[in-house]
């Protein structure tokens, strides 16, 4: 294996390590981005409507963006867009819980997790403490919790389907004793921090706090080709994407406006503020048209002629489940980034996105896949189709193909993460 692709994973492992929750994904791309250069932005805040390379994070989402010095009212824009949150579980209201002796967390299902997954390995607690002056700020426990699956001497069918409740059986330990005795959210508190000191858990007024596998991120197999992580639904794409801009904005100046679009909630529907289907993108164009001097007429030409490339993994050809998929088109890990197509629109492709993105791939000379579903088998969705609705911006999705979609660690191909994001910098590079 090439030294670049194994650099390349090695980064993403660090990435998403950094990136137990969508609020610390968005925290680590502005960082990154920061530090190649970009103005990180306040929306409460004029905007300055000079060139530059700009960023701006609501909540667990974040946006960057270069304007080049050649920008007018009706330059268009290439917008790479990713999700920063994950299927996993989410701390209750009352996260302290416990029974026969034990400690335990109250957890709500967030997303479709792989439930089994979940069972017999280390998780962190990580997302964001609101406090009572406002506030918030990231935490992370790192290993704390379990969720230790029943013997087999106790549950002799196991082997024959093993079916859990997603109530009774998905509270993880994370200790002895009674729950009078214990904070759960005092555990995590110890971990943040206010101007240099832990915070004081009576200090906190609200949370969104999710788990997340523990066990970094690993390259391995023959030849080094598979890489295994948690989350890398979507957090390769997110990378892949922060990667590709940063790559791109040194000395950038072609006739266009590339974007970089990281939302939240995308697991859940995307339907929030932060979320694909929320205003955060068509409120970063407008402001970006604004500064530019557009009038609404010149903002819809601009998004007439623009791109939007949504990344999002899809899946392999499974070698024991080969019936579920296509018999005919078969993406498989280490050959290429895939483009994603649907008869329904379940993603946004059409002939012209891939025309567009078999250009993308030509120009970074890259090699892609087709992916679509077998007939009996549905497909899911991404935010391709909430984009090109939303904003009517042509789109077309892609992403890398890989194994235990929705697992607690999935499984990819070195060589497609980084061929995904030497698209995704030609795109941006037009």
């Amino acid at each position: 294996m090439p030294a670049a692709p194994i650099a390349h994973a090695e980064d993403l492992a660090d990435f998403v390590d950094a990136s137990p929750s969508s609020y610390h994904a968005a925290a680590e791309v502005a960082r990154r981005l920061q530090a190649a250069g970009f103005a990180a932005l306040d929306e409460t805040d004029a905007w300055p409507d000079t060139a530059g390379k700009y960023l701006v994070v609501r909540d667990g989402a974040v946006i960057a963006w270069i304007v080049p010095s050649s920008a007018t009212a009706t330059t268009p824009v290439r917008v790479f867009g990713a999700h920063s949150d994950s299927p996993g579980f989410k701390l209750k209201p009352q996260p302290t819980t416990g029974r026969l002796g034990w400690l335990q967390a109250g957890v709500e299902v967030y997303g479709g997790p792989l439930l089994n997954s979940w069972l017999d390995r280390e998780l962190r607690l990580a997302g964001r403490l609101v406090l009572d002056d406002g506030r918030s700020v990231l935490a992370d426990s790192g290993p704390l919790l379990r969720l230790p699956q029943l013997a087999i001497h106790l549950d002799r069918e196991a082997n024959d389907g093993l079916k859990l409740d997603k109530q009774a059986h998905t509270q993880p330990v994370w200790g002895l004793g009674a729950p009078e005795s214990a904070d759960l959210l005092g555990e995590l508190a110890a971990s943040a921090r206010v101007d240099g000191a832990p915070v004081d858990p009576a200090r906190i007024r609200g949370f969104d706090v999710v788990t997340a596998d523990a066990a970094r991120g690993a390259v391995f197999g023959r030849d080094d080709a598979l890489f295994a992580a948690g989350r890398l639904d979507d957090l390769a794409s997110v990378h892949a994407g922060a990667v590709a801009l940063a790559a791109a904005s040194d000395g950038f100046d072609a006739g266009h406006i590339p974007v970089l679009a990281v939302f939240d909630h995308e697991e859940i529907g995307s339907a929030t503020r932060s979320g694909a289907a929320g205003p955060f993108l068509e409120d970063v164009l407008e402001r970006i048209g604004i500064a530019l001097g557009a009038d609404r007429s010149e903002r819809m030409r601009a998004l007439a002629s623009s791109w939007c490339v949504s990344s999002d993994v899809g899946h392999s050809v499974h070698p024991n489940y080969g019936e579920k998929h296509d018999p005919n088109v078969q993406p498989l890990l280490g050959s290429g980034p895939i483009l994603k197509i649907n008869a329904n629109q379940r993603y946004a492709t059409d002939g012209a996105g891939a025309a567009a993105w078999h250009g993308w791939c030509a120009a970074a000379g890259v090699t892609s896949q087709a992916f679509v579903s077998n007939n009996s088998v549905p497909c899911g969705s991404t935010i391709g189709p909430i984009t090109a609705t939303r904003l009517g911006i042509r789109t077309v999705d892609v992403g890398i193909p890989i194994l235990s979609m929705h697992s607690a660690r999935e499984l990819a191909g070195v060589t497609d993460l980084l061929d995904l994001s030497k698209v995704a910098e030609a795109f941006f590079r037009g």
